[in-house]
């Protein structure tokens, strides 16, 4: 066990130079499925917000106005996690999003 590296040691893999940077970059443009608001069926919960990993549900005076595609990455949580029924997201592959 006195062979492991403590964690001074180990190589760092990737880390942010300055707290707060991550909306300087748009990382959205790789994924393969995306979620689609649906309006009329949003009961305003704001889970989706809650768990998105990413920040990309766009508010708007305390409201779900979108989801800024620049930085989602198509992981599904916010679908996932909507409550309402029927469902106010829907994870749809990219390629038949019509955006292409």
């Amino acid at each position: 066990m006195s062979n492991l590296l403590t964690w001074k040691e180990v190589p760092k893999g990737a880390f942010l130079e300055k707290p707060g940077n991550a909306a300087d970059y748009e990382t959205g443009d790789w994924r393969s499925i995306k979620p689609v608001w649906i309006a009329e069926n949003c009961i305003q919960c704001f889970r989706c917000w809650v768990y998105c990993p990413d920040a990309a549900i766009m508010t708007k005076d305390k409201k779900m106005i979108g989801i800024d595609y620049k930085h989602c990455k198509g992981c599904g949580i916010c679908a996932n996690e909507c409550p309402a029924k029927p469902k106010a997201l829907e994870m749809i592959n990219e390629s038949d999003s019509g955006d292409n």
